[in-house]
């Protein structure tokens, strides 16, 4: 009995080295994600992000260095190898099954806070243009222009280009149209100069522009290209202005703008009239 307790009284001697090391390693574990956790919060605030999502990122983050400190400290007491192969087997399992999630939900991570786009902005992803409902950890809710409402995968939304449309101070303006070979061209480029400039919501900086592009068939191509302040107006407003002053003005110079040879009045044959020749 005395040599039994003997050695066990000598066991733990020569262990105690190897538990202080493990305690004071697992204790160090917890104030290093202490502090690391604090500093991970400080630094996302000045993004200004969800307190959920902060939370969620510093509790991972806190988590995982007290997880990484645990088995080293384990590790001076016995051989954690077998343990850590069973849990990497199970987390790869988890992981393999899980991985859309996973990636839907660091991406929805990343774009909480490099925010790309807001609730309530005007974006551009896929094929889909609308207004930001809610940026959740999963997807990326939309109302679509037409009315539909859309829930993109955050992964997709941020593998693809974001057009951010209400944070563009200015938006160009594309417009086209066609005049008659006699026409005047350096009348006809003044006239519609002067008329883009008064679209409501016109810049004059970037300087606008009009040119003719193409030689059609049935008339001269003439393009437009003007800015508009995206906060006073939007681009399909301008252009219904741009185009309905034009073809005012036009009307009024006595400028024609030939009709496309698609939608010309085909003149059909005429069927000959006649009866038989009498033998």
């Amino acid at each position: 009995m005395t040599n039994y307790f003997d050695q066990w009284l000598n066991g733990i001697i020569a262990g105690l080295p190897n538990f202080l090391t493990a305690l004071i390693i697992f204790a160090a574990s917890l104030l290093l994600a202490r502090i690391v956790s604090g500093v991970l919060r400080r630094a996302l605030s000045r993004r200004d992000p969800p307190l959920s999502v902060t939370n969620l990122l510093a509790q991972f983050v806190r988590w995982t260095i007290i997880l990484a400190g645990m088995i080293t400290a384990l590790q001076r007491l016995f051989d954690v190898t077998a343990f850590l192969a069973g849990l990497g087997i199970v987390g790869f399992t988890i992981g393999f099954a899980l991985q859309d999630v996973m990636k839907n939900f660091t991406a929805g991570v990343i774009l909480l806070i490099q925010k790309p786009f807001s609730v309530g902005e005007v974006i551009g992803v896929k094929e889909f243009d609308g207004t930001v409902l809610a940026i959740n950890l999963r997807t990326t809710e939309l109302k679509a222009l037409d009315g539909r409402l859309v829930s993109v995968p955050n992964a997709d939304v941020l593998s693809n280009p974001i057009v951010n449309y209400t944070r563009a101070e200015r938006r160009r303006v594309d417009v086209s149209v066609g005049v008659a070979y006699d026409a005047d061209i350096e009348l006809v480029r003044s006239l519609v100069l002067d008329t883009v400039q008064n679209v409501p919501g016109f810049v004059k900086e970037p300087t606008p522009m009009v040119g003719f592009s193409n030689f059609g068939d049935l008339a001269m191509d003439l393009t437009a290209n003007f800015w508009i302040d995206a906060q006073m107006t939007n681009t399909v407003a301008a252009k219904d202005s741009a185009l309905s002053t034009i073809k005012n003005v036009f009307d009024k110079k006595g400028i024609s703008i030939p009709l496309s040879a698609r939608i010309l009045p085909v003149a059909m044959p005429k069927k000959k009239v006649g009866g038989k020749k009498k033998s």
